[in-house]
């Protein structure tokens, strides 16, 4: 078998489904969950299901970190040896929302024997999976760079995050709460729902009971998606399956998608969302 032209890698935030990111042979680099005097690497130190019950119960709140740039540089030549490459594609969480972007490219300018180019996905979770997903599908397709880096840059130019959070709390705690700010203070029933737009999060509404605010999130990406058929959609949960398991049923029956995922919400982004998080991820073709 040929050597790829390109690999392709992203970093824990975007969550990939396992088999997904191993038919697709995607490096993962984590990002890092600080909490009190211990540094754990996301989905590696800590998985999800045990990050969530320590969320629920720990008096003390995690904070988050990128990768260094000296982790990028191992990363970026682990992953082009693997392909037997000289060239990598870094898909990464959007710069609005972590300074990942800028760690990776300052390891890129440490890397002269490889040529290494970095994108921000402008998103995070399944918004930055699918980028990397069809990156990964024209590299193993024998595809250029530019051709790797063009279809990356067509989904992200199509994709749209819609979530809706049980507490406004995490977001604001993080300092990650964007145009979401004008809505804290409301009633605690108040679920809030809201998007990915730009590379941060902003409001979109503020809806009485969680099931209203799903049921919102579905009318907003079936009017947003209009008659253009929907290539592939994800459902995403922070701790929250069963729930995730039903709106997916409601997403393949509305949305009617060429093909359907479930992600969980990784730990890190999870410490922003808070659990109880619902959305659907997806992109049109």
């Amino acid at each position: 078998m040929n050597a790829q032209r390109v690999a392709v890698v992203t970093d824990s935030t975007a969550y990939l489904p396992p088999d997904v990111q191993a038919r697709l042979g995607i490096a993962t680099i984590p990002l890092n969950v600080l909490w009190g005097q211990e540094v754990l690497k996301d989905g590696v130190d800590i998985d999800p299901s045990a990050f969530y019950q320590r969320l629920r119960s720990n008096k003390v709140m995690p904070t988050t970190s990128q990768p260094s740039a000296g982790e990028f540089v191992d990363f970026f030549r682990r992953a082009a040896e693997e392909k037997g490459t000289d060239t990598v594609v870094g898909v990464f969480i959007s710069s609005g929302l972590s300074g990942t972007v800028a760690s990776a490219e300052m390891a890129k300018g440490m890397l002269s024997d490889l040529r290494v180019e970095v994108v921000d996905s402008r998103s995070t979770s399944m918004g930055q999976g699918f980028q990397a997903i069809a990156a990964a599908e024209a590299a193993q397709a024998g595809g250029s760079l530019e051709e790797v880096l063009e279809a990356a840059q067509q989904v992200r130019y199509r994709v749209q995050v819609l979530f809706v959070v049980d507490t406004l709390e995490f977001l604001h705690r993080g300092g990650r709460i964007g145009g979401a700010q004008r809505f804290l203070g409301t009633a605690l029933r108040i679920k809030p729902l809201l998007e990915l737009e730009g590379g941060k999060i902003e409001a979109l509404e503020q809806i009485r009971t969680k099931k209203k605010a799903l049921a919102r999130m579905l009318e907003v990406a079936l009017e947003r998606r209009g008659d253009t058929p929907i290539h592939r959609a994800a459902v995403i949960h922070a701790d929250a399956l069963e729930e995730c398991l039903a709106l997916k049923e409601e997403v393949r029956a509305m949305l009617e998608p060429g093909e359907i995922y479930v992600s969980e919400v990784s730990p890190v982004i999870g410490t922003h969302t808070g659990p109880g998080t619902l959305g659907v991820v997806y992109y049109t073709w």
